[in-house]
């Protein structure tokens, strides 16, 4: 057998299982929302208060973390960073420390392998289990409990977070008895994916360049053999001129980062990943950090004094 194994989860849960997303953002408020429909006691906290109180109305459960941390069996923490990540574990309102024992942390963040490690030492030393479990499939398929999650961890963190992924994941790859390697699998998906983000834009705008309309682009590259999930994906957000985020832009410079310090370390040169990254760079400097990122091809474009289709045009 595979030591990568692919498991297929949707198996359904029961009330008795009670569980909290932490950070509603375009993923979180998606996969908790799917919890919800499945069938588990869910509740849903944000910094942000409105996406809390609109998660609160959708279930009627209204309470602090502090109140619920001792009674969940498990906290998915669905934060931007490690530095989030640590601050909701062991920050100043330190959620591990009122866990009971046996419940689990299923760390969805992109993080260094590193830091998985790292956390997953400090949560077994209040006795609570940590599953490094990062996540990939977009707000969409979180919403409908379709994401795909790179998991790894001991047995015991597995079978503690199985009903939470079973509500969120249709796909759950096994990477593993100890925390590292799901991140580790994160950091190479996420150089694939921000690279096609780059690309397409980069294709994009050269055929515009050359009077290729963005539509006609996105329907023919589409159904050829240069397109990827990305392309299909992102392109459109292009063609509507909508860059209301889904996935900002200020994702790329975090996540590639942490691809350029784990190739770094490891003595590997990444030019392409450089090359996406310097972009994504120059798309924050241009202010567009907030907007989606397709918004990386107003950079080629701005170079260029292309002009890309706007949703204010008829």
């Amino acid at each position: 057998m595979s030591n990568v194994a692919a498991r297929n989860l949707n198996t359904g849960a029961t009330l008795s299982y009670s569980c909290a997303v932490i950070g509603l953002g375009s993923m979180g408020f998606g996969m908790a929302q799917s919890l919800h429909r499945a069938g588990l006691e869910t509740y849903g906290f944000d910094r942000d208060a409105e996406r809390e109180s609109r998660f609160q109305s959708e279930t009627g459960r209204a309470a602090s973390l502090a109140c619920v941390a001792s009674t969940i069996d498990a906290a998915a923490i669905v934060v931007v960073n490690a530095a989030q990540t640590e601050a909701v574990l062991f920050g100043d309102d330190a959620l591990v420390p009122r866990m009971k024992q046996g419940s689990v942390i299923v760390a969805c963040a992109t993080v260094a392998p590193d830091f998985a490690r790292e956390m997953e030492r400090r949560c077994s030393d209040h006795s609570v289990q940590y599953l490094d479990a990062p996540i990939s499939g977009g707000a969409v398929r979180a919403a409908k409990g379709d994401l795909s999650v790179m998991a790894s961890g001991s047995q015991a963190a597995k079978d503690a977070a199985k009903p939470l992924l079973d509500g969120v994941a249709s796909t759950v790859f096994d990477l593993g008895e100890s925390a590292g390697a799901g991140s580790a699998m994160k950091a190479v998906n996420q150089l694939l994916a921000g690279v096609h983000i780059a690309t397409m834009a980069e294709a994009l705008t050269f055929g515009l360049a050359q009077g290729v309309a963005p539509e006609t682009f996105l329907d023919v590259i589409s159904q050829c053999a240069g397109t990827s999930w990305m392309l299909e994906n992102r392109a459109p957000h292009i063609v509507d001129g909508d860059y209301t985020p889904h996935s900002a832009v200020t994702i790329w410079p975090k996540d590639l980062g942490i691809v350029t310090e784990i190739a770094n370390e490891k003595g590997l040169q990444t030019p392409i990943t450089q090359a996406a990254l310097a972009q994504f760079n120059a798309a924050v400097a241009m202010g567009l950090g907030a907007e989606d990122d397709a918004a990386v091809a107003k950079v080629y474009a701005k170079a260029a004094n292309l002009t890309l289709p706007s949703k204010d045009t008829e």
